[in-house]
Order: structure tokens, then sequence, then C-alpha cells
């Protein structure tokens, strides 16, 4: 198996609490991250639904958290371009990058969230034209290129181009990846065919990393490192029953979707929900044990971890990221490149 060159953290915010609890709690999750050697932490944007997230302004919680770390890079994962002015998104980020020292990672993509783009008037089938057009925009202004009317973005900050990832559920949105020569990020969990509703993940991420490679290749950004960024649910507690306790509490929240897909089969509905989510839990041997199966993995330069959907309480998601940096991830070839520990802004 090829080693995993970094290792990331993804909070959704999803946390029991109201918003103002949920951004704190994130912001030590992140650190702690940072505390144990983590390479990068990611949030997703959502708007409207508390459900998703609730983190409509991902630039300004990222400007906090980098307040308060002092090394980890910090990435949007993702941000919905197709509902953002593209130049707004640009200087948003820019002054971000600025206030970390050159620490952020920008992850966009089409948006997974339909029902959205009716409160931004805008048509959810017009996404995808959208998305190509406003990152031709972002590329174009973070480049020094003059912008509509002959003006240039201020402040500047040009290595961002390079820091830019395409999040997508297909094959052909992996191919656009890689002929941008942008970094790939694959998700935790995708839906199936209904022809294969119980493929493996691997199964439908491969032919999306082929396409990716093949792309990069034969474009003009040949000479570029692939980065593919593969995001995946990982709970790794100290105990096992205690970690499917957990699971219990969290993923069945979750059984209406799992119903809605027919795939309620076993009896066992944590086993269901486990199966049908892609979920890595357990014990660290036990978590090793399910990521080294996971073939995609053997091919991917970055692994990110989420709790979601199992979404345990605070003090279980700081063990997490804990087992997950010392026991599990070494045992993937991950190697830190800083010593655990490093010092952190008050």
């Amino acid at each position: 198996m090829s080693s995993i060159k970094r290792l990331g953290f993804f909070t959704r915010l999803l946390d029991q609490a109201d918003a103002t609890e949920r951004y704190r709690l994130a912001t030590e999750q992140i650190a702690q991250a940072e505390k144990c050697g983590v390479d990068s932490a990611w949030i997703a944007q959502h708007h409207f639904h508390e459900g998703e997230g609730g983190l409509p302004a991902p630039f300004v919680f990222l400007a906090h958290a980098a307040a308060h770390t002092s090394r980890i890079r910090l990435g949007t994962g993702i941000v919905t371009l197709p509902l953002e002015l593209p130049i707004r998104v640009a200087e948003d980020a820019v002054v971000t990058d600025l206030l970390s020292g050159g620490r952020l990672e920008v992850g966009v993509g089409p948006g997974g969230n339909l029902t959205a783009f009716t409160a931004f008037n805008l048509d959810s089938n017009d996404r995808h034209g959208l998305f190509d057009r406003h990152l031709d925009m972002l590329k174009t202004a973070w480049s020094g290129g003059a912008l509509p009317g002959g003006d240039r973005l201020y402040p500047s900050s040009p290595t961002l181009v390079d820091r830019i990832w395409q999040a997508t559920f297909t094959v052909a949105g992996a191919r656009r990846a890689g002929a941008s020569g942008d970094g790939l990020m694959l998700s935790r969990t995708q839906p199936r065919m209904p022809d294969a509703p119980k493929a493996p993940l691997a199964d439908i991420q491969n032919p999306m990393l082929d396409a990716y490679l093949e792309a990069l290749h034969a474009s003009n950004h040949r000479g570029r490192e692939p980065r593919i960024l593969a995001s995946r649910t990982i709970f790794v507690a100290d105990d096992h029953k205690e970690a499917m306790k957990l699971a219990e509490a969290g993923l069945s929240r979750m059984r209406h979707r799992l119903a809605a897909t027919g795939n309620l089969s076993s009896g066992n509905l944590v086993g269901d929900l486990i199966a049908a989510m892609d979920v890595h839990i357990g014990t660290p041997d036990e978590v090793i044990a399910s990521l080294q199966a996971d073939t995609t993995l053997q091919r991917a330069t970055d692994l990110t971890m989420q709790v979601h959907s199992i979404d345990p309480p605070h003090p279980y998601i700081l063990r997490s990221i804990e087992l997950f940096a010392a026991e599990v991830a070494p045992a993937l070839g991950w190697v830190p490149e800083v010593k655990a520990g490093a010092r952190q802004v008050a």
C-alpha cells in the first residue's frame, strides 16, 4: 500500500449545540488536530440548514481558526462556487490567506444542496456552467490577470491558483479537475447505482482517479504532482463497545436516508448504516484493517478524517483525532512533518 503523504481533519460543524458553540468546538477540534501533528483542517460551507452544518461564511471562520493555530493548513471543503460572486470569493480568500500566513487551501464544487439555489434566485440546472465561469474568474483574479473593466485584484496571493481543489461525485468532474491541474476531492460516501446498491466505494472512486490522472498527464499541467484527497468517515475509540454505542446514537439519526435506499436488509440497523455510509469505526486496530481494505486510499495523497454521520460528543472527537494521528495513520504510511505538540497560538 502506498503511503499517505498528508493527513487531514474535516468538520461540517454538526455538534449538538447552537451555532456559537458549534464554532467554538470546531475551533478546539482544529487546534487538537494541529497539536497531534495533522497537516490540514477543512470545513464545509452550508446555507440555511442547521442539520447540514450551518456555516455559510467559511473564510470568516477560517480566519478565526488561523488566529488559534500556527501551522496547520486550513481549507474549504467546499465553497459552493455557483452561489457566490467569484471576485468576492477571490478577495476573501486572499485576505484569509495573508492573515493565516499562507496556509489556505481552497476546495470548490458545484453544490449538492440544490434547494439553496432558489433562495439565491438561481436555477440549479445552471450550476455547472456557473461553476466553470466562476472558477475561471477566480483563477484570472489570483493570477493577476485583468478583470472585466481592466481592474486587477488587490491585495494578491498568486500562489492560491495552485491550491485549488475540485470536489466531484463523477468521472467527468474528476477529468475536469485533472485537465485544470487542480486537486481532486473525493467524498466519504457516494450514492450507488440502482443496479449495484452495495458496490464498494472504491469501485466508484477508482474510475474517477483513472480519469483524473489521465487528464492531468495529458494537460498543460503534466509536470504538476497529483493531489488526491480522500475524505472518509473515521471514528476511532479506545473501546469497541463504546464506539458502537455512540454510532447507534449518531447513525440512527440517518436511518430515514438509508430506508429510502431499501438497504435495511440485515436486520442490524447500525450494521446496515455503517456499511451503507462507508464508515470506518472501532479501535485503532479495527480502523487500520478497515482502511487498508479501501483500495482508493492506495492512490490518494491526502487522507482526511471526519466523524460524520456518527457525530459523537466533543470529547470523543478530540480523542478520535488523537488516536487517528498517533496510531491509525502511521500504519498507513503517514509520517508527520512536524513533531506533535507544536506550539499553539493563544
